[in-house]
C-alpha cells in the first residue's frame, strides 16, 4: 500500500505545481504536454489528480498509521 501513496503524493505534487502555473501564468503544463485540455491523455491526467486526492482524503487516518511503522524485512 505504501507504494500507491507514494504514487498519490506524486500526483498530487503534479496537480498542485500545474495549478500554481496556472494561476500564476495562466499557463496549463498538462494541456500543452498532451495537446489541449480536451485530450484523452489530458483529461486522464486530470482524473488521476483527482482520483490521488480521493484516495489521500479517504485514507488520511490509515497512510499516517503505516508510515509511522518501521519497515518489515523480507
Amino acid at each position: 500500500m505504501k507504494i500507491l501513496d507514494v504514487i498519490a503524493a506524486i500526483l498530487l505534487v503534479v496537480g498542485g505545481l500545474n495549478w500554481a502555473l496556472v494561476g500564476l501564468f495562466q499557463f496549463d503544463l498538462v494541456a500543452a504536454i498532451f495537446g489541449g485540455v480536451d485530450t484523452f491523455l489530458a483529461r486522464l491526467v486530470y482524473i488521476l489528480v483527482g482520483a490521488a486526492a480521493v484516495w489521500q482524503i479517504a485514507q488520511f487516518k490509515a497512510i499516517q498509521i503505516r508510515w509511522s511503522q518501521p519497515m518489515k524485512s523480507m
